[in-house]
């Protein structure tokens, strides 16, 4: 006969392998972008499981998923650390995805992006002017634009037709500070921030044309361009109390160390 102690024992087990893992990634994650696990310390899988109460399987395939995301950096005698960055770090990730967005644009216009993705892409870019289009932009435009913003450079991926290349974004775009909405968060309060946000959405016009166009030189250059403003959202951030208000701030290591 069970007891009742075996009751959440059993209800753990039972819980599907899939459902653990993500679990145990996501947690992990906003562990690690909160700062909540120490860098250059040893992370504890038995203390980790135990906390999320899942078994230690999940939690060693979050922590590889980690690492390969770029978070996580592994130990010379196994097991893993949470790595940390230099702001030349963050402005070499912007740099890489601008370069990885400037191919996909070039492609996209090459190869002829399908008709129903552009008409979709067209609609994200007039929700954006929708938002833009108000005089000042309270909490929840911001976070409108946000979503919209990588909508559409979800739907610029999707018009190149390569997986290949859209992993390697994907990849570098989950570096805390390489989506493409990653300093917007921490410029929403600054007294020019809607001009930078025109700007950015006078390229987004300008490259969706190109692609339309099948300039693909052209196409490729704005989406290089596009990076630019990223970087100079970075110097800004920095100089500022502005990229306090970032997720994975804790991971950036300061000038001299």
């Amino acid at each position: 006969m069970s007891s009742a102690i075996d009751g959440p024992k059993r209800d753990k087990e039972a819980e599907p392998a899939g459902s653990q893992a993500v679990k145990a990634l996501l947690a992990l994650r906003e562990m690690v972008l909160a700062g909540e696990l120490p860098a250059a310390s040893r992370i504890a899988e038995v203390a980790l499981a135990e906390r999320l109460g899942v078994s230690r399987t999940p939690i060693r395939a979050a922590l590889m998923r980690l690492e390969q995301e770029g978070l996580l950096e592994p130990l010379p005698g196994g097991g893993y650390t949470v790595r940390t960055f230099s702001e030349r770090d963050i402005s070499d990730a912007i740099e890489l995805r601008g370069t990885l967005e400037g191919l996909l644009a070039r492609l996209a216009a090459e190869r002829g992006a399908a008709q129903v993705v552009r008409a979709e892409s067209r609609l994200c870019l007039d929700e954006i002017d929708q938002v833009l289009a108000q005089p000042a932009l309270d909490d929840e435009s911001f976070s409108r634009y946000v979503r919209l913003n990588e909508r559409f450079h979800g739907l610029l991926c999707e018009m190149a037709g390569s997986p290949v290349i859209a992993k390697e974004l994907e990849r570098v775009a989950r570096l805390p500070f390489a989506s493409p909405s990653g300093f917007v968060v921490a410029q929403a309060n600054s007294g020019h921030a809607r001009d930078m946000l025109i700007v950015a959405q006078d390229q987004h016009r300008q490259v969706l044309e190109a692609i339309e166009q099948g300039e693909g030189a052209r196409a490729q250059a704005i989406m290089c361009e596009h990076s630019r403003l990223a970087q100079r959202n970075l110097r800004e951030a920095t100089t500022s109390r502005q990229l306090e208000r970032m997720p994975g701030v804790r991971l950036i290591r300061k000038r001299g160390t």
